[in-house]
């Protein structure tokens, strides 16, 4: 147990506190394993859970007196255990907070009685006590790193010594050891499933080779080389759009002994190549010209560089044939039928990632004043800069790889640029702009105030400061040691960084770079306007990615951490320190779109910060707060988080909050966090049911709706919630909300009612309310997430033969028989078990089933699919189709029986369940059990007996019982050893299961008894 806890759990020091263990997946299995063992001691080995511990296990507790009972002295403050050590101590004793364990009996118990607390007394156990093992057994016992000697001396020691507690503490320490050995199993199946190679790995692998590398005798290769000298600054040197597949490098091999190995190394491994030639490459690789079938537009090439065996600096330009370049292509646009070319945007990174702007365009640190050289630099940069913002509407960054999913925002739009006449406020701010290029901090400081004058809102003006070069003066003034200036440029940057084309140039231009840095500045002016500016232009990936990569998300994490938290009364000093940690949160939210950036938070110790400030009063910070943790909450281990920290509980505090944003953030948090049980418990316990019913009220807003309704649905899952929705009317106002609804909001409404309609009341409820009609008409739509949930809403409703009468009066059964031809498998599976009710519901449910010309076909045909709840939901359908002898005759025709004799072969025992059911109905129609025979279907039968699932067990004596009836059939159960199997189930208490295998076992009898007769006459 010591090694997992040291190799395996992952800690952290969260905000100021010490080693913790940290609320992730990982350390949830861990302790839950650990748990299950201690839980489980006192009653597997009785005779070492009395073992006495050297030292008593001790630890801060959340546990009260009052939850201890029998076998527990209670004294005021103070329990103690009626069991006792030989010298008389207690084996538990609470006092105050602090709880002593010194037995794994009293362990046992202890976690017994904590019930829902339990995982957190063994994390604070565990904390406590790094390593149990030395406290448990003594220090000679203890964890060391290298070769662990323990096991030998204490053999040893039992050989020689006779003493019952040493071969007691030799148990002891090997039932401990194979727990240690399981936990590090756990973990190492856990981890392993994340690991994917980088860039840094494999440097390393190659710098290693390389050692071993030249033309000695005592060397294993005789070369290793890249096939490209360039690095991206993400340590890649695979061409950008080769690096969104996964592609880190490629490498030029040369053993002593064979030809050339042509290898690519990607984040899924390293491979090697099938195509080449002894003069490297087959055929050319142009790096830079990427494939045509990634872009349907027209392009200036800068350079194609062949790659052939050797590498080439592929950015080895000069600003002369950079110029050249762009004016003979301008020539070539006009010439070429007025026909608009874009510009490569190779080119526009390659003028961004050049070392020497970078110099040119720092503010000068001495003097403080801006020289004409600098500001000529800055126009040709501006000017190159300017032509490419003007002539591409897309600002694209494919130079790093990323794993991050979530798409970008919507791409800036082209403004028609042309000679209209610009307004005054243009001009305004170009004349600014010499003041402000040229002037000392002074003359700067009034140009930039005068500049705020201007509606930065405005987006004339925004694009004034754009096209004029001040755009990159602002991000120069931020890189002074002028505060003023630094503030001034920050507020102008802040207001106008809500365009998007500002946006992307403000990235570009490494604008966010120096904003991290300025988050470490002690000015908190400064840090608020940094983290608000930061919390704009960080809306698309790239720049959240800048952020993570420059150490932004560590340093916005320390913006939380302030000691006011909670106050309702705040000094001056503490309004400004909350007004950090508002800015802070803020521009958390905005980076905590990407799942990286998300990690990058909880490990930064985030959770925790924002759990405090959860619980503040202050709508202004609750918003981004909730906002963050909402984003989040779609990893499994933020989920986590928010539940074991007591998150819930304040997030359905403020569903009844005032402020229609916030409650929408809260709702969106627990729909996400409710997908688990404990969570949906938690909900229900803290009393947000009924503020999220009295919310479906507000139908105006519909993000806010679609927020509540997807916390209603989700929270519906749990059968003690549906029935506090009926109490709250949510249900009947749900129904209300059916119709003049966006999808968003109806995939959730829908949801919601197929969870309530489990319980038979709530059915008749959407029938009274006139729920039925909505229902079935949204079975013509084409939304695939509103198919899933509407096709199992009236599957539900079906089961009432009342509500049935409505569906099949609107055409209902037609309308799911169609979305069988669905191409989504999670549709097709939907509707075909939402037909199942219907048919057994209906009143001439054979006739209707014939009427559906093609259906019985489309539906056989769908046993050729691939995904096992396709195949389930179609087989739990052919079930009720086959009670129908014309129906049975008509899919046997089509062939059902070998399609499901294929099928057979399965572990998925839902399948089996239902295959199991088909095929026992499927049997009364002609020679079809002969067929089922002769197509191999009975020993795989067989073997379903050996499932644990009850279900699968009564199908498949079924199955069997009905099989039986031909003799042939009845030998091969016989030969597979099926008599044993049906005898244990016998003596079932399920009726149907004991006469199916009694049936089962008489048919094969009573044909042994004629082969004998036969046989001996």
């Amino acid at each position: 147990m010591g090694a997992a806890l040291a190799r395996a759990a992952q800690w952290t020091a969260a905000g100021s506190g010490t080693g913790t263990l940290e609320i992730t997946p990982l350390n949830e299995s861990l302790l839950n394993q650990i748990i299950k063992f201690a839980e489980d001691f006192s009653t597997r080995h009785p005779r070492e859970a009395a073992f006495v511990f050297r030292e008593p296990l001790e630890w801060k507790t959340q546990l009260g007196c009052s939850v201890f009972g029998e076998g527990y002295e209670i004294n005021e403050a103070t329990v103690q255990s009626e069991a006792k050590g030989k010298d008389g101590q207690p084996l538990l004793l609470l006092m105050a907070s602090t709880l002593r364990v010194c037995s794994f009996d009293q362990l046992s118990s202890l976690l017994q009685i904590a019930m829902e607390k339990k995982l957190k007394e063994a994390q604070a156990c565990l904390e406590a006590n790094r390593d149990p093992i030395v406290k448990i057994l003594g220090p000679e016992y203890g964890t060391v790193e290298g070769e662990d000697m323990s096991m030998l001396h204490l053999l040893d020691k039992v050989k020689k010594d006779d003493d019952p507690e040493t071969e007691l503490k030799m148990k002891i320490f090997l039932l401990l050891h194979q727990l240690d050995l399981q936990l590090l199993n756990s973990s190492l199946k856990h981890i392993s499933e994340d690991i994917r190679l980088n860039p840094a790995a494999i440097n390393n692998e190659v710098n290693l080779l390389k050692n071993f590398s030249g033309k000695g005798e005592d060397t294993v290769l005789e070369s290793l080389e890249y096939t490209s000298d360039y690095t991206f600054s993400n340590g890649c040197r695979a061409p950008p759009w080769r690096q969104v597949h996964g592609e880190i490098c490629y490498l030029v091999i040369k053993p002593h002994d064979t030809d050339p190995l042509y290898i690519t190394c990607s984040t899924a491994g390293v491979f090697l190549n099938g195509v080449s030639n002894n003069k490297g490459f087959h055929g050319e690789y142009n790096f830079f010209k990427e494939p045509t079938y990634e872009k349907n537009y027209q392009r200036m090439e800068v350079v194609d560089a062949k790659v052939s065996g050797q590498s080439q600096n592929l950015y080895d330009f000069t600003e002369k044939n950079v110029c050249e370049k762009v004016k003979s292509s301008a020539a070539r646009r006009r010439s070429i039928d007025k026909k608009k070319l874009e510009p490569s945007m190779k080119f526009l990174r390659f003028l961004l990632s050049c070392n020497n702007f970078d110099d040119v365009t720092s503010f000068p640190q001495q003097g403080r004043e801006i020289s004409c050289n600098h500001v000529q630099y800055w126009s040709s940069r501006t000017v190159i800069l300017s032509y490419f913002y003007k002539t591409s509407g897309r600002f694209e960054d494919i130079s790093e790889s990323s794993s991050e999913t979530e798409e970008d925002e919507e791409q800036p739009v082209r403004h028609q640029e042309g000679n209209t006449d610009l307004p005054s406020e243009y001009w305004g701010i170009q004349k600014l702009a010499k003041y402000l290029k040229g002037g000392n901090p002074t003359a700067t400081v009034i140009a930039l105030c005068s500049m705020r004058d201007f509606n930065l809102a405005q987006e004339t003006c925004q694009l004034a400061i754009r096209d004029i070069g001040c755009l990159e003066v602002l991000i120069n003034l931020l890189d002074t040691e002028e505060i003023k200036c630094q503030i001034g440029s920050l507020k102008i940057l802040k207001e106008i960084s809500q365009n998007t084309l500002i946006r992307h140039a403000i990235a570009d231009l490494g604008g966010l770079q120096i904003m991290v840095k300025i988050l470490d500045s002690p000015d908190k002016d400064l840090k608020c306007l940094a983290a608000e500016t930061i919390a704009n232009v960080a809306r698309f990936k790239r720049a959240r990615r800048t952020v993570r990569q420059h150490g932004g998300i560590k340093r916005l994490v320390g913006l939380l951490e302030c000691i006011s938290v909670g106050s309702t009364s705040l000094t001056p000093y503490q309004a400004k320190d909350t007004e950090i940690a508002r800015c802070g949160a803020l521009a958390l939210w905005s980076c905590s779109k990407s799942i990286k950036n998300k990690e990058a938070i909880r490990k930064a110790g985030g959770i925790p910060l924002l759990a405090r400030w959860l619980k503040c009063s202050h709508a202004n910070i609750l918003t981004p707060v909730v906002g963050t943790l909402q984003e989040c909450a779609s990893e499994p281990s933020y989920r986590l988080a928010i539940r074991t920290e007591g998150m819930i509980e304040n997030l359905v505090k403020n569903l009844s909050s005032e402020h229609e944003e916030l409650q929408m953030h809260c709702a969106s948090a627990i729909f996400k966090c409710a997908e688990d049980k404990e969570t949906r418990d938690l909900v229900r316990q803290h009393g947000g049911l009924q503020p999220l019913s009295v919310l479906l009220g507000n139908s105006e807003n519909k993000q806010l709706l679609a927020a509540v309704t997807g916390a209603i649905w989700k929270c519906a899952m749990s059968g003690e919630n549906v029935s506090k929705f009926r109490e709250y009317k949510a249900i009947e106002a749900l129904v209300g909300l059916l119709t003049d609804q966006p999808e968003g909001v109806l995939v959730n409404i829908v949801g919601a009612l197929g969870e309530c309609c489990q319980e038979p009341i709530n059915r008749t409820t959407i029938r009274k309310c006139g729920g039925i009609p909505p229902l079935v008409k949204l079975l013509a739509g084409t939304d695939q997430a509103l198919l899933v949930n509407v096709t199992k809403a009236v599957g539900a409703c079906a089961t009432e033969p009342e509500n049935m009468m409505i569906i099949d009066r609107l055409d209902g059964v037609r309308l799911l028989w169609s979305l069988l031809k669905n191409p989504n498998p999670d549709v097709q599976a939907s509707a075909a078990w939402a037909i199942c009710p219907c048919i057994e519901n209906a009143k001439d449910a054979g006739e209707m089933v014939r009427s559906f010309v093609g259906g019985l076909e489309l539906i056989v045909n769908l046993l050729k699919s691939k995904n096992k709840e396709v195949l389930a939901s179609v087989c739990a359908a052919i079930t009720n189709i086959a009670k129908d002898e014309e129906n049975l005759a008509v899919i046997t025709d089509h062939g059902v029986v070998p399609l499901l004799s294929k099928l057979a072969n399965t572990n998925n025992d839902k399948l089996r369940r239902h295959l199991a059911e088909a095929i026992s109905h499927c049997c009364m129609w002609g020679s079809n059990r002969v067929t089922f025979g002769e197509t191999k279907a009975i020993a795989p039968l067989v073997r379903y007996l050996k499932s644990n699932d009850p279900s699968v067990h009564r199908a498949t004596a079924q199955a069997l019982y009905q099989l039986s009836e031909d003799p042939n059939n009845c030998i091969t159960m016989h030969e597979n050893g099926v008599v044993k199997l049906l005898l244990a189930m016998v003596g079932s208490t399920d009726e149907i299961l004991q006469e199916a295998a009694a049936g089962c076992i008489a048919n094969i009898r009573r044909l042994a008894l004629a082969t004998e007769k036969a046989k001996y006459g």
